[in-house]
């Protein structure tokens, strides 16, 4: 143990650890090629999914016909929103404090009612080869009602803007568990409306020498990691799930997985793959192909 004493000066020869090199135990495999991720999983009769995403910002889905996918020689199935169970809108309390709403959080994996952004999946095939999945993807039909998109928060906040969900409720602080994805008289884009204050704060605007306000406006981000989201999903006959996945939350994951699907937490087993980054995009806040690729596998009764 060092004692820190103010003013005192430091060298990297003081520590045991800063500045030392310490054994990356997955160096060797990283670099010699041994280490599997998440796409690097094969197994024996594994198919090969497809994600048919919407093309447009805002559009109720109509109908979706799968009937010359299907048809397709190699073709075993393809999966829609019809296929999820109805997942509930009360808020589900995960780990690390977070609340899940999964009357939304399930519409984000498969669109329902609407696809509600460019790329918003709306259904999934799987077939014995990948060249086959797109090209089942390209003859899987669905009609769509474009509808008017929302681009700007402003223009989501106006009396006469376009409402995407039509069934939300705004969840206000502090029980902001009130809200959530339930029927309501009053439509509004607005999801939450959070207040943050200390002391009296007009007695601080008052008693201040200057006011400064301003508004910020910044471009949608996301992680740059090398390897995408993946996933294998292996259904067994006896009702037990395996999943392999790249995620850096395989608990929440797996919790996310059951209420999903509606099935025990028992029955469903998440191996972690080596991850090629994630930096909070493979976090417990979002999860995307694990349910599909799953209810693929069960359809099929293989490797999805």
């Amino acid at each position: 143990m060092l004692e820190y004493k103010p003013n005192m000066v430091l060298s990297n020869e003081e520590f045991r650890v800063v500045g030392s090199r310490p054994v990356r135990h997955d160096g060797v495999d990283k670099v010699t090629g041994r280490a599997r991720y998440a796409a690097d999983t094969a197994m024996p009769g594994l198919l090969y999914g497809k994600i048919v995403r919407s093309p447009h910002a805002h559009a109720r889905i109509r109908s979706i016909d799968a009937s010359r996918a299907l048809a397709l020689p190699g073709v075993y199935a393809v999966v829609t929103a019809e296929d999820f169970p109805e997942a509930s809108a009360e808020f589900a309390d995960q780990e690390e404090g977070a609340a899940v709403n999964y009357g939304f959080f399930s519409r984000n994996i498969m669109a329902r009612e609407k696809g509600l952004y460019m790329g918003h999946a709306v259904a999934a095939v799987a077939a014995t080869t990948q060249h086959l999945a797109e090209e089942a993807a390209e003859l899987i039909d669905v009609d769509y009602e474009v509808l008017k998109p929302v681009l700007t928060a402003d223009d989501a906040m106006a009396d006469d803007a376009p409402i995407l969900h039509e069934r939300l409720l705004t969840m206000a602080s502090p029980a902001f568990r009130s809200g959530g994805y339930g029927d309501s008289d009053e439509q509004t884009n607005v999801a939450n409306h959070f207040v943050f204050d200390d002391g009296d704060v007009e007695q601080g605007f008052a008693e201040a020498d200057v006011i400064v306000e301003r508004e910020f406006h910044t471009k949608a981000v996301h992680q740059g990691y090398i390897e995408p989201h993946s996933a294998t999903a292996f259904w067994n006959g006896d009702g037990k799930l395996t999943v392999w996945c790249s995620t850096q939350q395989l608990f929440a994951v797996r919790d996310h997985i059951s209420a999903v699907l509606n099935i025990p937490l028992s029955n469903v087993q998440v191996i972690p793959m080596e991850i090629g980054g994630g930096f909070g995009g493979k976090g417990m806040g979002g999860m995307y192909l694990e349910p599909v690729v799953s209810l693929l596998s069960r359809k099929t009764g293989t490797y999805s």
